[in-house]
């Protein structure tokens, strides 16, 4: 499987070790605690059409 950033600076280039380690660490997150990610997702929606 080859791993390519789809955006930015590096954008085409591979990512660095650690920036895989905090995408590990942050899908982690996500799974440990569902309803935080959902609130989160919930209240910048909000945001988002309250601000148009």
């Amino acid at each position: 499987m080859d791993l390519i950033i789809p955006t930015g600076r590096r954008k085409g280039g591979n990512p660095s070790l650690a920036s895989l380690y905090r995408a590990l660490a942050d899908y982690d997150k996500t799974q440990a605690h569902p309803e935080v990610v959902e609130q989160a997702r919930a209240e910048f929606a909000e945001l988002r059409s309250g601000a148009r």
